[in-house]
C-alpha cells in the first residue's frame, strides 16, 4: 500500500459539475480565439478566472479536533475522537 500523503491539508472542490463546465468553457474560449496573443499569459484575459470557482478548504488536525470538542451537533458528538481524526485523514490528508 502506498504511503503518499498530501503536502498540505486541503480539500478541493473538483467534484462540482459547475467547476468542470466552467473550466471547459474557458478552454474552449482560448482554443477558439483567432486573434493574436502577445505573450504566454495573455490567455487569462479571454475568460474571467472568477467564473471557474475552484474552492479550497484548509483544516489542520488540531482544528478538526477542536471543532469536534466544541460542536453542538449531536451527529458529531456521537463520534469518538479517533473517528474524527480518521475522517480528517480521509478528506484532508490522503491522496
Amino acid at each position: 500500500m502506498s504511503r503518499s500523503v498530501k503536502k498540505s491539508p486541503v480539500c478541493n472542490d473538483h467534484h462540482t459539475p459547475g467547476t468542470r463546465w466552467a473550466k471547459r468553457q474557458a478552454s474552449k474560449a482560448v482554443r477558439r480565439y483567432t486573434g493574436d496573443m502577445q505573450n504566454g499569459k495573455w490567455y487569462r484575459k479571454l475568460f474571467c478566472s472568477w467564473d471557474i470557482c475552484d474552492y479550497r478548504f484548509y483544516k489542520t488536525r488540531q482544528q478538526a479536533i477542536h471543532e469536534w470538542e466544541t460542536s453542538l451537533w449531536l451527529q458529531d458528538k456521537q463520534k469518538s475522537r479517533k473517528e474524527i481524526v480518521l475522517k480528517w485523514f480521509k478528506i484532508y490528508r490522503r491522496k
